[in-house]
């Protein structure tokens, strides 16, 4: 993938002339770096949806717009539409909630965690798990929503009349 020099080879004495000596190679075969580059471009295609962290859920719609992002990547508590809840990817019983929260947040920088629930999950629910977030320490509590809901002032786009 780079310029080098061709050498003729033999044995014993070597003669410089314009034939059989060294000549500097003046093309670059790009074809193996475009190959390469191909194939990483379909890799990260078919990787980058897989990397996306949670259960999936049903999230109801809002007005609110996203909030700015951070360093370290909150924790994701998330309550389905079966009332379970799961802490990143994994089932906690509500019974081990607060201690297993009083575990992670010793082991974390900052307080903030993304709460998710479905649509159909009660508002006691939410606020149960919410009060056990606030009893663990977590005091940064971000509810997650989607985008493009009703905004209450009659349009659906979030825009003033």
């Amino acid at each position: 993938m780079g310029a080098g020099v061709m050498q003729k080879s033999g044995g014993g004495r070597r003669r410089r002339s314009r034939r059989g000596g060294a000549k500097p190679m003046s093309e670059i075969n790009v074809t193996p770096f475009v190959d390469v580059m191909l194939v990483l471009l379909i890799i990260f295609m078919v990787a980058a949806p897989l990397m996306t962290v949670g259960v999936p859920v049903e999230l109801p719609k809002t007005a609110a717009n996203a909030l700015p992002g951070e360093q370290e990547e909150p924790l994701a508590v998330t309550i389905t539409a079966q009332g379970v809840v799961m802490i990143q990817k994994t089932e906690v019983p509500r019974a081990e909630l607060i201690n297993r929260l009083r575990a992670i947040a010793a082991e974390r920088q900052g307080d903030r965690v993304f709460l998710r629930a479905d649509g159909s999950v009660t508002y006691e629910e939410v606020v149960q798990v919410m009060g056990a977030l606030n009893r663990a320490g977590f005091s940064n509590i971000g509810l997650v929503t989607d985008t493009g809901g009703p905004a209450l002032n009659g349009a659906s786009d979030g825009a003033e009349n």
